[in-house]
């Protein structure tokens, strides 16, 4: 285990631990939370032993395999896969000794490395890096590209895919999502959650922490403070003890009255009722929500459209696509004030490329596609961030934008998304890449948009900033249309979704669970063509035959747990529906049902918890089931 007492760790003028400890015992996975700059990634330069205690006591067992995710990728003409399998120095190193007693042809230690490679799984380290990176988004073309060919996202997620590779006893994680999508969010969170080793996790998105890890230790005032419990129940927790505070309360409850008084207004109205019910949703969470953010630097909204005409954009029939490279065909989306739209769908499938269209990055390649003169759009993407004047300050961005308005009233502004002093004055250029999504962010609010384009408006923002926006959002009278792999933001924010897949956008009938579920039927739907394709006419009628034998002797096992599988999952998600009923129900919540409420709770909560793992089987299996056909084709040819 790890520990960690009476800890004192100073950073120049900084003191980011003081007499504080921790202990991390075998195999847990903890959440790691703060403000930015409270020591979180210091303390994870600790446990690297990239840095050492100014006091204190730190130990960690010396057998110990550490995997972390580099930070950098140098431009190199190795293949992808190559590339993440270097991440295993061990396999590296016991492959060239191989290969040095081959050209000696020493018998002996060619024997003897062939066995140790057999030990660390060496023999299957490629089919695992082609899984990882399938996982992560690349296709089996692009595992084959040099690495040099990617952009520095993906290029991160190369470095993610190394660490993921290596067989470790504890994995360190700091924003392993910053460059992922939400399809690739769900993948990786039932990876890690199947990993038996010991996890620290740093991330900005709760939903993600929330479904991985159990232990919560949150960074504040230079103390580790430990939590039991996911990212949720740590916030219920904190709000608990913070609500002895009055002034804790002051603030949220002049958000509560402005969303009520909305709810209030527009809640039976047929224009604004999305927007009521949207608002209403928040609302009724914000009591677990603000008091853990009543502290929060940061305080974003939305002022009122200039004007809010309808409809704001008009689109039949439209094409959209690069050159003559068609990408979506047939779109018809109307966007009216009010609408809160949510793209979803996998890598590459064009939801970006809608998201330019409306932006007029893109131009309609044929169609209808009207926008009404009053349309002020609001679009917000990472390459935006490289528009800054690096060697201006936040003051000196908004006075362009607004030129007669006091430098008091904008530095007001400003404070409210965490430019305060003299930060307000400081050159943009050595800020992190959350201050300067911050500052777009800050820019755009200020331009009063009736649409907003959000496309991964997340990355980089830490959990309080992700809190205003998400409460902002509520107050938008406007249409907006996100992009984004944060759950959390998307439930709270969308009341509609629509789905972009096979070049087409169509609305999605369901919520986020619903989409995983989607993603899930997908994967078994690509592995039964995948089947059906190793099914093509053999010249040679008795090895067709043989190895038609040997495949469903081989798939017959695999196929039965399968099929169990998919009844027990059918099963747990018939009994789930009866809970819901139930928890649906006013009456459980008496003070009398309080054990059954208990039992019913407790049993979402297995049931849950059993239906990933089973669903995180099965695609194991279908891996595996893959994997074998793969190698009859391989026989064939």
């Amino acid at each position: 285990m790890i520990t960690i007492t009476q800890a004192q760790l100073v950073r120049g003028s900084k003191t980011l631990l003081d007499e504080t400890s921790l202990t991390v015992y075998p195999g847990h996975k903890v959440g790691l939370v703060g403000a930015n700059g409270s020591g979180k990634s210091s303390l994870l330069a600790l446990i690297m032993g990239k840095i050492s205690l100014d006091k204190g006591e730190f130990n960690m067992p010396n057998g110990w395999q550490l995997a972390t995710v580099a930070q950098e990728t140098p431009a190199l003409d190795v293949s992808a896969i190559e590339y993440v399998i270097d991440g295993d120095a061990e396999y590296r190193e016991l492959e060239a000794k191989l290969h040095k007693a081959q050209e000696a042809d020493d018998g002996h230690n060619i024997a003897l490395l062939h066995g140790q490679i057999d030990a660390i799984g060496g023999y299957a380290i490629h089919s695992r890096a082609a899984s990882l990176l399938a996982g992560l988004g690349f296709s089996e073309q692009e595992q084959s590209n040099p690495v040099k060919s990617f952009s520095g996202g993906w290029r991160m997620r190369l470095n993610l895919a190394q660490a993921l590779l290596c067989r470790s006893d504890l994995l360190l994680l700091d924003e392993p999502t910053n460059h992922l999508d939400l399809d690739t969010m769900y993948w990786l969170e039932g990876w890690i959650k199947a990993y038996q080793g010991t996890l620290i996790l740093i991330s900005h998105d709760r939903d993600f922490i929330d479904g991985i890890v159990d232990e919560i230790v949150h960074v504040e005032n230079a103390k580790l403070n430990y939590y039991k419990g996911n990212y949720t129940s740590f916030e219920r927790v904190r709000a608990e003890r913070m609500a002895q505070q009055q002034v804790a309360f002051e603030r949220q409850q002049k958000e509560r009255a402005h969303m009520q008084s909305f709810v209030d207004r527009f809640r039976y109205k047929a224009s604004k009722a999305k927007q009521a019910q949207s608002r209403l949703k928040a609302l009724e969470r914000m009591a677990e929500l603000l008091p853990s953010q009543a502290d929060s630097p940061f305080h974003m909204a939305f002022r009122e459209p200039a004007a809010l005409p309808n409809p704001l954009v008009t689109m039949e029939q439209v094409s959209i696509g690069y050159g003559e490279t068609e990408i979506l065909k047939k779109v018809h989306l109307n966007l009216v004030p009010g609408a809160r739209i949510g793209l979803l769908g996998r890598n590459g499938a064009g939801k970006s490329t809608l998201v330019k269209l409306l932006s007029g990055e893109l131009s309609p390649m044929q169609g209808k596609y009207e926008t009404n003169p009053g349309l002020n759009i609001g679009y917000f993407a990472q390459h935006q961030l490289e528009f800054l004047s690096l060697d201006d300050s936040p003051l000196q961005h908004m006075v362009r934008l607004a030129p007669t308005t006091t430098e008091q009233e904008l530095r007001n502004f400003l404070g409210g998304y965490g430019f305060n002093g003299d930060m307000a004055l400081a050159p943009v250029r050595p800020f992190s890449g959350g201050e300067k999504a911050r500052l777009v962010l800050a820019l755009l609010v200020w331009q009063r948009p009736n649409l907003l384009l959000l496309d991964e408006p997340t990355n980089h923002l830490d959990l309080e900033m992700r809190h205003a926006l998400t409460m902002a959002l509520q107050t938008f009278e406007g249409a907006m249309i996100i992009v984004s792999h944060d759950r959390h933001l998307l439930r709270l924010s969308c009341s509609d979704y629509y789905l972009v897949d096979q070049g087409e956008v169509n609305s999605f009938e369901g919520d986020l669970d619903d989409y995983h579920q989607w993603l899930l039927d997908a994967a078994k739907n690509a592995g039964k063509e995948e089947a059906v394709e190793t099914s093509t006419p053999i010249q040679d009628k008795k090895l067709q035959k043989r190895l038609e034998a040997e495949l469903r002797q081989k798939l017959s096992p695999l196929k039965k747990v399968q099929t169990k599988l998919e009844k027990d999952q059918q099963k747990a998600n018939d009994r789930l529906k009866e809970l819901e009923e139930m928890l649906a129900d006013t009456s459980l919540y008496d003070a009398d049902n309080k054990a059954k409420l208990t039992q019913v709770l407790n049993e979402r909560t297995t049931l849950t918890q059993g239906l990933e793992e089973s669903e995180m089987e099965w695609l194991e299996i279908q891996e595996e089931i893959e994997n074998i056909e793969q190698s009859v084709r391989a026989e064939v040819l």
